[in-house]
């Protein structure tokens, strides 16, 4: 049996399928969405604090990326375990723990005094929050089928750039009450921006269902119909790995170690490690072009509105037809096309296309990519695989913004560190042709993970 005959003969869907799958996007989608914008405006709400904050505190430009770099430290470390952790948990607990953790250390930065106080603020960040996505991203696969999975996640993960759009003027109004209450902007920027994380937190517990199984907002032929079709990808995709080898599921380490995880996190890095540095220093990028905060703010959503509409139609796009591998390889193209015309550009219109290509290259990416990882790994290895995949390939977004801080410091301006990132976009964006799509052609290789 294969996946495709899981999904039916027919060429329309059943009614039953239809109605199933939009009550559980309904329910799930739209709060997951909006605890991920949240979560996603309290990681990059550093960019815009900065404008004024590294004054305030004393930061100089690598210091402010070395804390940045801290973050993923953190977030790489414990991506893992806290995936595991919700499998052993549950979702509904595990989600609102997180929630409600980042949101008190994301609050916790309108009181940093220095460069050590911001240290252990980022590290902070970076453990509190490094569940969130990949947690997310295996419940998704508790809920929707494969065919569903990379628009849905799309969709979802359309947060981070819309946390972009809606964040980045907010954050440059909310700058404009410094002085209130006697406190900075910056400082009322992460009280007024972290604050809905909490609540947020204390609504998944009592909204969120662990799963299918004693989802009660689901009626019984719902709940049994989702329940047997994903069982039955499951044992499809068993009956897959068992043809090319005579030995079961190999151990979670063993899976955790093979290559192809390794490869797929180096992929992954190509967009992590330019989402990561953007996000820190495009609001000194545009606010270099004589801005005010406000203007900076406003400009700076442009390229994330550009995203938005870029990944969710590109991810329809690639649950369309089926494939995965071109529908990550052109993303990551983009982006280096992208941040190569960012180098060349000394006009502000020009800026805002190249940075508008890059963003939208480093968000399409999501939905088909993270749809390929729940393909290509072993059920089994699902939740360390992803947690693992996403966070050694954030290890990128530690390292690339520092790159561009160290260049700003030294040179006084972004040119060379924009053209590193734009060779990491092309390499990984060729790698993925030359070697993930060669071992999906190849059965043999493409069911290796399982042994």
């Amino acid at each position: 049996m294969t996946v495709e005959s899981v999904q039916g003969s027919a060429t329309t869907v059943s009614e039953i399928e239809r109605t199933t799958i939009r009550r559980v996007a309904f329910r799930i989608v739209p709060f997951l969405m909006l605890c991920f914008l949240i979560n996603f405006i309290d990681r990059i709400n550093i960019g815009m604090a900065a404008l004024t904050m590294n004054k305030d505190i004393g930061l100089l430009p690598t210091e402010l990326a070395f804390g940045v770099s801290l973050f993923f430290v953190a977030y790489v470390t414990f991506g893992v375990p806290s995936n595991l952790a919700l499998e052993r948990v549950g979702a509904r607990r595990w989600i609102a723990i997180i929630a409600v953790s980042w949101g008190l250390v994301s609050m916790a930065t309108a009181f940093i005094v220095g460069t050590k106080s911001y240290y252990v603020n980022r590290f902070l960040l970076g453990i509190t929050e490094a569940g969130f996505l990949p947690g997310s991203i295996l419940y998704f696969s508790y809920w929707f089928p494969s065919a569903y999975r990379a628009k849905m996640i799309s969709i979802f993960t359309m947060a981070m750039p819309f946390s972009g759009f809606i964040g980045s003027p907010i954050s440059g109004l909310i700058l404009g009450m410094h002085g209130t209450l006697g406190l900075k902007g910056w400082q009322w920027l992460f009280l007024l921006e972290a604050f809905p994380a909490c609540l947020l937190g204390l609504v998944a517990f009592f909204y969120l269902s662990d799963g299918a199984s004693n989802a009660k907002w689901l009626k019984p032929e719902q709940r049994d119909w989702l329940l047997n079709r994903l069982q039955q990808e499951r044992d499809a995709a068993a009956a897959l790995r068992a043809k090319s080898s005579s030995k079961s599921e190999m151990n979670s380490l063993r899976s955790l170690l093979h290559p192809r995880v390794f490869l797929l996190a180096f992929v992954y890095s190509g967009s992590a490690g330019a989402s990561a540095a953007l996000y820190i220093w495009q609001p000194q990028i545009v606010k270099g072009f004589g801005l005010t905060n406000l203007q900076t703010g406003l400009i700076t959503a442009i390229p994330f509105g550009v995203g938005c509409i870029g990944m969710v139609l590109w991810a329809r796009m690639s649950d369309r037809t089926g494939e995965r591998v071109w529908h990550t390889a052109i993303p990551l193209l983009t982006v280096s096309a992208g941040l190569a015309i960012t180098v060349v550009s000394h006009s502000l219109l020009i800026t805002v296309i190249g940075l508008s290509f890059a963003i939208l290259g480093t968000y399409s990416i999501k939905g088909p990519f993270f749809a390929m990882c729940t393909e290509f790994l072993p059920a089994g290895v699902a939740a360390g695989g992803i947690g693992m995949i996403n966070g050694i390939g954030n290890i990128a977004g530690g390292v690339c913004p520092y790159i561009l801080g160290w260049f700003k410091q030294h040179t006084g301006s972004f040119p060379m560190g924009l053209l590193a990132l734009s060779c990491l976009g092309l390499l990984t964006g060729v790698l993925t042709v030359l070697t993930v799509k060669v071992e999906r052609t190849n059965p043999a290789k493409a069911t290796g993970a399982g042994r």
